[in-house]
């Protein structure tokens, strides 16, 4: 599945290791592997076997609703509904779903797609979310020890944030059709861990080359968002990736998404001489109503040009 050239271009962290406990060496060392690799690449590869792979027949489920029906507001939150038949990126659609852990919320949007509702659906999902959730929390505890960063912290952060789950789905191109499945970006949230049926997605490196990710059930793709930038001052910066359809069969995947509802900051002990303060206070979903707006889409950095100093 991944060769040593793979491995050298964009970090690999096993956490399928049996040995990967807190205050171990393996640990340790992981910790500050996933330190390095968030400042140098913005992310890594995960190998992470703790989750079901049945989440992929539900997502087919929902994207083979009525365009209509998929167009239903689920949320008053920006940038969180239906997004899909653009003709800039023709290929690509897009559903998320807020609160996946919250079994009451997932219902909630269960039967706003399905009114007679969809047990198999809603299972999946928040089985899915659940056990993704334990990936992300782990790295952000990693995160925060390797930057010597005292415990109470880490677990304020995870009280103040909101998960989405998102499904995307890419068709195949038709004759004539570019391969774009979606042009490099980075993402808006705090991290995101993205995982692939099929390949297609692809990493913006350090170097400027491109790094294509490998599919697997058990290998995610581990970003750095925009929220991380402001949180880590620079010392992290979001992850840009894209995604080309070069598969004779429908492409999904999914992402897990964290935001925060609470203003953010730039972490005090990450502001010092080397790395002065480049931030104002954040706020999350204000900076998601600012994303698509004249002047976000105009700027060279949409974060800097909301809350860059």
């Amino acid at each position: 599945m991944m060769g040593s050239r793979t491995q050298s271009q964009l970090p690999l962290i096993d956490f399928t290791n049996q040995n990967l406990k807190p205050g171990t060496e393996t640990w340790v060392s992981a910790c500050e592997a996933v330190r390095i690799a968030f400042e140098d690449q913005g992310g890594f590869l995960a190998l992470y076997d703790n989750v079901g792979s049945d989440i992929y027949s539900s997502m087919e489920q929902l994207f083979d609703l009525p365009t209509e029906t998929k167009r239903r507001k689920t949320t008053e939150k920006p940038i969180f509904s239906y997004v899909g038949q653009l003709s800039r990126i023709p290929l690509f659609e897009s559903l998320a779903i807020l609160n996946p852990l919250n079994s009451e919320e997932v219902q909630k949007y269960t039967h706003i797609m399905w009114p007679d509702g969809n047990d198999y659906f809603c299972e999946s999902v928040n089985s899915y979310a659940k056990q993704l959730v334990e990936l992300d929390h782990i790295v952000k505890r990693m995160m925060f020890e390797s930057y010597g960063l005292e415990r109470k912290k880490f677990e304020s952060l995870l009280q103040s944030t909101d998960y989405v789950l998102r499904g995307y789905k890419y068709r195949t191109p038709q004759e004539g059709e570019s391969n774009l499945g979606v042009a490099p970006h980075s993402d808006t949230a705090f991290l995101t861990i993205l995982n692939q049926k099929v390949e297609g997605l692809g990493v913006k490196l350090k170097n400027g080359e491109w790094f294509e990710v490998g599919a697997s059930p058990s290998l995610y793709l581990v970003m750095g968002g925009d929220a991380v930038m402001v949180w880590s001052n620079d010392r992290i910066h979001a992850c840009e990736h894209r995604v080309l359809i070069n598969s004779k069969i429908d492409r999904y995947s999914m992402g897990l998404l964290s935001y925060t509802h609470e203003i953010l900051e730039p972490e005090e002990e990450l502001v010092d001489e080397e790395h002065p303060l480049a931030y104002k206070p954040f706020d999350h979903y204000g900076y998601l109503s600012f994303f698509l707006t004249e002047e976000a889409l105009k700027s060279a950095s949409r974060i800097k040009a909301y809350c860059g100093i």
